[in-house]
């Protein structure tokens, strides 16, 4: 309480004011702010869901499992495209030669046969009131409107290609927001089950922090038998009060993980002999070393796997 009264002062505080504004708004006190709350947030996830989780998911499922139906349904779309085009072909053949008076080659193609249409189109254009009746002013304009339609159906066939090529896509995108929201809460969730939470914790960075304590155990060991060595007692005093502070806090972060193990018992041992102040310097980093070495809790992530 000496420590930490700031802390908890504020946290009581905040704990009752909490507490008075979640009575104000419950029924409690006949308000249905809460009740209200608790319906949005039901509908917002309902919709959530069904937007972002299971729409997309159906239109995936109907992407990968009727592919069959909508390959025939583009057959038959590509049928009616030629359809269309040989009969532009036969209007363009049957104009070509009635224009030219003679029998045309098979391989002329429809775009030679067009500019054949279109260089008598603009002749008969030049009376067209008088081809219109008598000439082939209303042949020529048939045979453009065959040609637009062909292309139209051209453009539609492919437009529509290009939709159910993305399809998928879509969906996957309409899904991203679902997919994100999961890797967030599978996050969260690994961390609440590896407690993976500063030195105590059970993860990898746990780890890794319980190791850099044992490194600054045996770092403060060495210089305090430095300074000893160099006649400075009251600096060496200094290290050896450091030394006692890393310990305390290493063995506070592997004091529930040993237990765990069973490896608490010869770990305290090994902990006593540290604070010892009978015990070498030499001993004490034999000890340290050691520990880094055997007790399962301050092994590298990687060795327990």
């Amino acid at each position: 309480m000496t420590l930490y009264w700031l802390r908890y002062t504020f946290g009581a505080v905040g704990l009752s004011a909490f507490s008075l504004w979640l009575l104000r708004h419950s029924s409690l006190v006949g308000s249905s702010d809460i009740d209200n709350w608790i319906q949005a947030a039901k509908e917002s996830t309902t919709s959530f869901w069904e937007e972002h989780v299971q729409q997309p998911l159906i239109a995936i499922r109907d992407e990968l499992f009727e592919t069959f139906r909508k390959r025939h349904k583009g057959v038959m779309e590509m049928e009616e495209v030629q359809l269309t085009s040989n009969s532009l072909h036969r209007m363009l053949l049957a104009f070509s030669e009635q224009t030219k008076g003679q029998k045309l080659p098979e391989n002329l193609t429809d775009q030679e046969m067009m500019e054949i249409v279109m260089s008598r189109y603009e002749k008969e254009v030049m009376h067209p009131l008088q081809n219109l009746i008598g000439g082939e002013l209303a042949r020529a304009m048939l045979i453009q409107i065959q040609k637009l339609k062909l292309d139209l159906e051209t453009a539609m066939l492919e437009l529509d290609q290009i939709l159910k090529a993305n399809e998928i896509n879509f969906a996957i995108l309409a899904a991203l927001p679902a997919f994100f929201l999961s890797l967030i809460l599978l996050y969260l969730a690994r961390t609440w089950l590896l407690q993976d939470k500063g030195a105590e914790g059970r993860g990898r960075m746990a780890r890794i922090w319980r190791r850099l304590l044992l490194v600054e155990v045996e770092e403060w060991i060495m210089q305090f038998q430095a300074y000893m060595d160099q006649g400075l007692e009251e600096d060496a005093q200094w290290m050896y009060g450091m030394t006692l502070y890393s310990l305390d806090q290493l063995c506070k972060a592997v004091e529930k993980n040993a237990k765990e193990t069973d490896e608490w018992p010869r770990l305290r041992q090994d902990f006593i002999k540290l604070v010892k102040p009978d015990v070498s310097v030499e001993h004490k980093l034999a000890v340290v070393s050691r520990m880094g070495r055997m007790y399962e809790c301050l092994l590298p992530y990687s060795k327990q796997l």
